[in-house]
């Protein structure tokens, strides 16, 4: 009878401890509410609620798609193969200003103008629309000449005036920033930073920190100094250090002042992570 006894309370404890589990509650990462346990990191309405914003952006997304694409100019050159070329309107292209590169690389003769619109030019760029409003030589021509230039890098760079989008490699990636800088497209420049950012390496690191600290590129110039102070043991080994210490000594300098700073500061650190 004692066993029997024994048994029936376990049996309801456990049955207690079942219920208590059963109706355990957490707090909503979200709501801050009480929910059921069950129910995961949050409760049903903030899942639900969830749900809906991500809907929500999704068709926000969507539709800022639409509009860039009603809103992009059509560019004059844009390829029978372009998802916004347009037959009816090419030819003519209505362009009403060319834009010729002093610099041919194919060294067959003058480079092809590449057409434009004043309108756009003007838009995108402060020093184009000073130079259209001003009755200046080029604005009277309608021929704008662009020193120090080679025909494609022109193309593209005026391709990105109209739809924001270019095919980059390293090269091209210098040359149209070296076209926004002049031009103050800084949407185009900063696009070209990050795009040199993403293929620094310590092959090229010193290169383009003398280029970035040209064209003041502080972007590129804060990785590329990043990488060059974590390799100090390395620097002076490179061929490119040399032709930089000769050409630009005072580059030189400020890479070692940099890396001093990093190392007081580093040292800095330490004493404190050390004394807490």
């Amino acid at each position: 009878m004692r066993r029997r006894h024994s048994t029936t309370e376990r049996e309801h404890y456990e049955t207690e401890a079942q219920e208590d589990s059963d109706t355990e509650t957490m707090r909503c990462i979200s709501c801050q509410e009480d929910y059921d346990a069950r129910e995961g990191g949050t409760c049903k309405e903030c899942y639900d609620e969830a749900n809906e914003t991500e809907e929500d952006l999704k068709r926000e997304i969507e539709d800022l798609k639409a509009k860039v694409a009603f809103l992009r100019f059509w560019a004059p050159f844009d390829s029978p193969h372009s998802p916004y070329y347009a037959a009816k309107f090419h030819p003519p292209c209505f362009s009403d200003v060319v834009l010729v590169a002093s610099e041919d690389s194919s060294g067959t003769g003058p480079s092809p103008p590449v057409p434009a619109h004043k309108a756009v030019l003007a838009s995108r760029s402060p020093v184009f629309r000073a130079m259209l409003e001003n009755e200046m030589q080029e604005s009277r021509s309608g021929t704008i000449k662009i020193s120090d230039v080679s025909y494609e890098a022109l193309r593209a760079f005026v391709n990105y005036l109209y739809t924001a989008e270019a095919s980059l490699d390293e090269p091209m990636a210098y040359a149209l920033l070296v076209l926004a800088e002049k031009y103050q497209v800084m949407h185009l420049k900063t696009y070209c930073e990050k795009f040199l950012v993403s293929i620094l390496n310590w092959d090229n690191s010193i290169g383009s920190y003398a280029f970035a600290h040209q064209h003041n590129a502080k972007l590129v110039l804060e990785a590329a100094m990043s990488l060059i102070t974590d390799n100090m043991d390395k620097l002076t080994k490179r061929e490119e250090y040399l032709e930089l210490k000769e050409k630009d000594p005072r580059l030189i300098v400020e890479i070692y002042e940099a890396s001093l700073s990093k190392q007081v500061n580093t040292a800095a650190s330490k004493d404190s992570s050390q004394k807490t």
